[in-house]
């Protein structure tokens, strides 16, 4: 048996402003001829299929590209994420699990797994705490007692089931230990966030979705990670999708690398620097997240660096030299603060150095300040 483990596509999504709807194109084109070159046994989406719970008409289309012409291969097997509204991803399930597209959305049906083959896969959704207590009869808060309860589901189905039947556990969790980024939404609300990688004992393989970093978690447990890069958090990563094979006692797996569009680039230094240097010449086709360090805040910084990097999209400021903040309280360090005090204040917090003449008789023309205005002129 052998199963293609992807996870976190997050249709929809846009990176800093810019829309990745093509490039998730592109990336289910690629899928799908891996898909069908790796003759798989079954497709497996761990959760957050789509990047909010009302996603754009153009995603929504995409997936359904995307779903139909996978499950034209192989059995696809979806669980609800975080991201994704259960309630509409689950619209038309009964009819589609007999096209092959099975939607998983309900957390009391953890322990009814879609048999492919002598495999039993069990598809738990996320599992909001507050949300599904009822349904699992648990009556304590957290991730982990409504997690465990699946799994109780889970591990009691297997038990009237033939000696050596194989299983697969599919779930969108946080598992203890793991490695989060930045574009990962917190599961902090209805307690506890992350669960143990014991949780998931009795499972061959446990196919997880929400961390978008590709990764080993416990014996046998396996992020996906996501297709796309979503923060500069994710600049390291190495994309990929999993082809899991289970013919083995354990099972093996074959991290596929998942095609870069445009890779990430973070660049640091003085913008005469970088606008010059041509050790940043890889990051002119990249996304690029600058962080300059001239003394004084340069005009038109972000424009002047799009002339090099096209794709810029983030800018910071740490000035190199800047002057220490003055200590002392808020109120104490305005007692007695003139208007024009505190606007020549705010210049020099900013760049690290005063408002030369001509700036400071600008600030006190703008205040009204005539006085200063003729002194400074």
């Amino acid at each position: 048996m052998r199963l293609l483990h992807t996870a976190d596509w997050h249709l929809g999504r846009s990176f800093h402003g810019e829309g990745l709807l093509t490039a998730q194109a592109a990336w289910v084109d690629w899928l799908v001829e891996l898909a069908a070159a790796a003759s798989v046994d079954a497709v497996v989406v761990a959760g957050d299929l789509y990047d909010r719970a009302l996603p754009p008409v153009d995603a929504v289309a995409l997936a359904d590209d995307a779903l139909a012409r996978l499950a034209a291969i192989a059995p696809v097997l979806v669980v609800a994420g975080n991201h994704d509204s259960a309630t509409r991803l689950s619209f038309g399930a009964s009819l589609l699990a007999r096209a092959g597209l099975h939607l998983r959305t309900e957390a009391a049906r953890s322990g009814e797994p879609v048999l492919v083959g002598g495999l039993a896969l069990y598809l738990i959704p996320y599992l909001e705490p507050d949300a599904v207590r009822s349904a699992l009869g648990v009556e304590e808060r957290g991730h982990g007692p409504v997690l465990a309860a699946a799994m109780e589901l889970v591990r009691a189905d297997l038990s009237r089931r033939p000696d050596g039947t194989r299983a697969v556990v599919v779930a969108h969790a946080f598992v203890a230990g793991a490695q989060a980024s930045g574009s990962e939404r917190d599961l902090a609300l209805g307690g506890a966030t992350s669960v143990p990688a014991s949780t998931f004992a009795r499972a061959d393989y446990v196919a997880l979705g929400h961390l978008h970093g590709p990764q080993r978690v416990g014996q046998n447990g396996r992020y996906a990670g996501s297709p796309l890069a979503f923060s500069f958090s994710e600049a390291t990563h190495r994309k990929s999708v999993a082809l899991v094979d289970l013919a083995n006692s354990a099972p093996t797996v074959e991290l596929v690398a998942c095609p870069v569009p445009r890779p990430l680039a973070r660049v640091r230094g003085t913008l005469a620097a970088l606008l010059a240097d041509a050790e940043h010449e890889a990051a002119e086709e990249a996304w690029v997240e600058v962080t300059l360090t001239d003394a004084v805040r340069p005009a038109d910084a972000m424009g002047r660096l799009r002339r090099r990097f096209p794709h810029a999209v983030v800018l910071h400021f740490a000035p190199e030299g800047a002057s220490q903040s003055v200590e002392g309280s808020y109120a104490a360090r305005l007692r007695g603060c003139s208007d024009l005090d505190l606007a020549r204040s705010f210049v020099e917090d900013m760049r690290g150095v005063p408002a030369d003449a001509s700036e400071e008789a600008l600030l006190a023309e703008v205040l009204g300040d005539r006085h200063v205005t003729e002194r400074v002129a």
